[in-house]
């Protein structure tokens, strides 16, 4: 029997072949940047698509920890200085989700808009 021939082998490549075609679907998700600079979320609103999971990448370039807070996105992440921290919110209706930096809560506002 020909090697190269063979239905495993045949399988094997339709696979292969399936999954390279499906690889950017399963990467389309949004993903979005927010810097924590100065005490404050940088940029300070955001759109999203409504209805599609979305990838938010915190860096919170301050000397301090800060700790991204957000009822609306049901989310809460302490962020150590210079580091970096991955959320994942959604899918959302449409509509204005609020988000604060809990230790500077006067000055670290944002929101997530929903489009």
């Amino acid at each position: 029997m020909n090697i190269l021939r063979s239905p495993v082998l045949k399988l094997a490549g339709a696979l292969i072949a399936a999954s390279l075609v499906a690889a950017p679907a399963l990467s389309a998700e949004p993903e979005l940047l927010l810097v924590i600079k100065n005490h404050r979320f940088e940029p300070a609103e955001v759109k999203v698509p409504a209805g599609q999971r979305v990838k938010l990448v915190v860096h919170n370039q301050d000397s301090t920890a800060e700790e991204f807070e957000s009822h609306d996105l049901n989310r809460e992440k302490i962020i150590p200085p210079g580091a970096k921290a991955t959320l994942f919110v959604g899918p959302l209706k449409p509509g204005r989700y609020t988000f604060a930096g809990e230790y500077n809560e006067a000055t670290a506002k944002g929101v997530v808009i929903a489009e």
